[in-house]
């Protein structure tokens, strides 16, 4: 993997999600510190990361320019344990999946001054192995964590069922998009992200409305 592979495989992503112009969020979890460095040189400034002390060691390690010009992303599952250094290291948390979860992060960004970017993470799909909320607990809930003081909550998130068909994914994306738009209007906020599409499913998810895309595999394979 280089930064010229790298630049090809962007390259051919934004091609085929040109009309739509989502953010590339590069996803580095299985990548070390060269690899957001080759990124980085080829474009790309979003970095996501799903396990918060290694993102912690592997970003503070990055090159100040990097640091300072860049976003990066949490997007795994998020133990309230880990809070406090997930809000010291990351700009954006995807992945908000209950009102305990809010509170603690309101907390812990309370301490240190800071406004934490999150994005609540919606199972519509219902999958039992997977973490987010219903649609029926995110209506229960939604409202309170609005009202946090330290917390921004910029949008929702989607991860899609792994092998899902076409039809599905067309289906689960669209939903995601109406249910932002249905909490902008009941609770008279502004959801500007749509956190959505990764390396299997990219093309439909631009396609449905997705503002962020998390893609990993497809951007560093050679």
């Amino acid at each position: 993997m280089t930064q010229e592979t790298i630049k090809r495989n962007l390259l051919q992503i934004q091609e085929e999600i040109a009309p739509y112009r989502p953010n590339i969020i590069a996803v580095t979890k299985y990548f070390d510190q060269n690899a957001i460095i080759d990124a980085y040189k080829a474009g790309l400034r979003d970095f996501a990361e799903s396990r918060v002390i290694e993102a912690f060691e592997k970003i503070n390690g990055l090159p100040l320019e990097i640091k300072e010009n860049s976003k990066f992303h949490f997007i795994g599952h998020l133990q309230t344990n880990k809070v406090k250094k997930a809000v010291e290291t990351f700009d954006y948390i995807h992945s908000v999946d209950s009102l305990r979860l809010a509170e603690k992060i309101s907390e812990e960004a309370g301490k240190i001054g800071k406004k934490q970017k999150v994005l609540i993470q919606v199972n519509n799909a219902e999958e039992e192995q997977k973490f987010g909320l219903s649609k029926k607990e995110l209506n229960q809930v939604f409202g309170e964590i609005i009202k946090l003081d330290n917390l921004e909550v910029v949008g929702v998130m989607n991860m899609a069922p792994l092998g899902a068909e076409d039809d599905e994914l067309k289906k689960l994306f669209s939903e995601i998009f109406e249910i932002r738009n249905n909490l902008e209007k009941e609770f008279n906020c502004n959801l500007k992200e749509i956190s959505m599409g990764m390396s299997q499913d990219y093309k439909i998810a631009a396609r449905e409305g997705s503002t962020m895309l998390r893609i990993g595999r497809k951007l560093f394979e050679k």
